[in-house]
């Protein structure tokens, strides 16, 4: 693959991300940039609503075992390609085999941290649409507990925070941080799942007319246990990206820094927004506009 597909890919289906991508150091890069391809790929085979739970769960078990090298690369199935509304999403899609030569051609050590983040993503993934099957807006469904929300958070994105941080230490050895990397480990599993947290938050209107409610409230069709509830994870959210700050004052280059602190600015800026909203203006989903984001980026690398 090239690197102007990859990078063509990437500014497609991701602002912020392709955003910290082009700050990291080129060491980091083409590890970090295909983990996150295969993790929308799998996400965008999750998310494909217009297909059957069981279509879905077969397509990511074999995205599972291609990724191990135990099959070749998949051919989607119609249904599953057709049900992906957004082109750029299912032009993704349609590149699988490309994404899997890209890991087959990196460093050995690298591929394997490649390998098992996504790995554990797409575990979250699977869990997720098993355990919402037969929900909808009607009956939906909710988590049981806060352990049920923070073991989901982590599959999805603590792992994220996980695999970053021992790319680092893998490409750039004592070049990459200050903080020793068990420190390190434990700020990037709270970063990751803060950032997973911000997107809860930001999208329960939309998540509970899909009969997914991720908030464990006794009844999710009250709305003001589920703002109360709302507040109570924005506090714990706000605790969780508040570790992407130290972190990333850890690093030892500004492009480091600057890299892993985009997404901290970016969801603080989410949360000040969702702090208070009531549930009309949550409807309305609330979103950085675009030129906040640039903003925050020049001020992550100045």
């Amino acid at each position: 693959m090239t690197g102007r597909t990859a990078n063509r890919w990437l500014k497609g289906v991701s602002r912020s991300f392709y955003l910290s991508l082009r700050l990291l150091p080129r060491e980091m890069r083409p590890a970090a940039g295909l983990g996150y391809l295969l993790a929308r790929t799998s996400d965008t085979i999750a998310d494909s609503s217009g297909a059957s739970i069981e279509a879905r769960l077969l397509c990511l078990d074999w995205f599972d075992r291609s990724l191990a090298g135990a099959e070749p690369p998949p051919r989607w199935p119609l249904p599953v390609l057709n049900a992906v509304a957004d082109p750029r999403e299912r032009q993704l899609l349609e590149g699988t085999g490309d994404l899997l030569a890209w890991l087959a051609d990196l460093p050995a050590a690298e591929a394997v941290l490649v390998r098992g983040v996504v790995a554990t993503i797409i575990g979250g993934q699977r869990l997720d649409l098993e355990r919402f099957d037969g929900a909808d807006t009607a009956q939906p469904h909710v988590l049981a507990d806060d352990r049920e929300l923070d073991d989901y958070t982590w599959r999805v994105a603590g792992c994220v925070g996980e695999f970053w941080t021992q790319l680092g230490f893998l490409t750039l050895g004592d070049g990459f941080s200050k903080e020793s990397s068990a420190t390190l480990l434990d700020l990037g599993r709270a970063y990751g799942s803060g950032l997973q947290l911000v997107n809860i938050l930001r999208d329960l209107p939309a998540d509970l007319a899909a009969g997914r409610c991720y908030l464990p409230v006794a009844d999710p069709h009250d709305r003001t246990a589920l703002l109360a509830a709302h507040h109570a994870w924005l506090a714990k959210a706000r605790d969780r990206v508040n570790a992407g700050f130290p972190y990333a004052a850890s690093l030892r280059s500004r492009r480091l820094r600057a890299a892993s602190g985009l997404p901290a600015r970016i969801a603080v800026e989410t949360l000040d927004r969702l702090a208070g909203a009531d549930w009309e203006t949550l409807e309305a989903r609330i979103k950085v506009p675009r030129r906040r984001v640039y903003l925050a980026a020049w001020r992550a690398f100045f």
